[in-house]
């Protein structure tokens, strides 16, 4: 043996590399800096404009708001999910007629404000009394709180139509196939097969899209539904407070921020089997 072939190499690690402020990192830092600022003075404004009797006052209005809210959303995004089924169906329909039906419904709900679709029931289909009243719909569309849930569902249902076929969409075509050399049927194979892996791809984008509802919830306002922003609304306009939108900002940022982290904890277990 020789001595090279004895010898040792002794292998020198590169230093790590400097760390470097970029224009990125300092506006991060900036932006970080003022956000923390901002919070810190809306919790010193809240300590100093603390009203005990106002609190005692409105805070079971704000309750009931809340609930309201919750029942809009939940409503609608069930109701809107049941309707996305035979919609996402439909855009892959091969009857042209029948796929340009549903391309246009997704098309003029996701291309329009959820405001103005909430306008148009709600003022728009009172100009129809008589008729509705033929029919025996005059009493559904007559109450605001129905017009906004028909509304928000006809909306979230284009949405999550879209969201559902992308998913189902995003799977490969092996997967169809080697269900069919298995004998298994087209239900099972999408009971099965499918739809587990395209939950896995949905989650995030139906998050997305609750939380959208949610925010966008507070629109119902301006047509008599007092949710959580009517009753906002009610107590400013009685006590000219503005801690009042701040409640409200605060407990819509809590409902976000829970149902945030709802998802991470369904996505985690739903994907646990893919970090082994």
């Amino acid at each position: 043996m020789t001595d090279a072939s004895a010898a040792t190499v002794d292998v020198v690690k590169p230093p790590p590399p400097a760390r470097v402020w970029t224009r990125q990192r300092i506006l991060g830092t900036a932006l970080m800096g003022f956000w923390v600022l901002c919070g810190v003075g809306l919790v010193a404004y809240l300590v100093s404009a603390w009203n005990p009797d106002l609190y005692e006052k409105y805070a079971p209005y704000y309750v009931s708001g809340l609930l309201v809210t919750l029942q809009l959303v939940g409503t609608s995004v069930v109701l809107g999910a049941l309707l996305s089924i035979p919609i996402a169906y439909c855009r892959d329909s091969r009857n042209p007629v029948v796929a340009s039906l549903a391309y246009g419904y997704v098309y003029f709900f996701r291309g329009t404000p959820l405001l103005a679709q909430t306008f148009l029931v709600y003022y728009g289909l009172g100009s129809f009394r008589p008729e509705l009243e033929a029919v025996g719909l005059w009493t559904f569309f007559r109450e605001a709180w129905y017009c906004a849930v028909f509304a928000f569902t006809l909306n979230t249902a284009a949405y999550q139509a879209e969201i559902l076929r992308g998913a189902v969409g995003s799977i490969s075509q092996g997967q169809w196939e080697a269900a069919a050399a298995l004998g298994l049927s087209k239900y099972r194979t999408i009971q099965k097969v499918i739809l587990p892996q395209a939950l896995i791809v949905a989650l995030r984008p139906y998050g997305n899209e609750i939380i959208l509802m949610i925010k966008g919830s507070a629109i119902v306002a301006i047509i008599t539904v007092y949710d959580l922003m009517g009753e906002t609304r009610r107590a400013y306009s009685r006590t000219f407070d503005f801690q009042t939108y701040l409640w409200a900002a605060i407990i819509y940022l809590a409902i976000v921020e829970t149902l945030r982290n709802a998802i991470d904890w369904i996505e985690r277990r739903i994907t646990i089997h893919l970090k082994r």
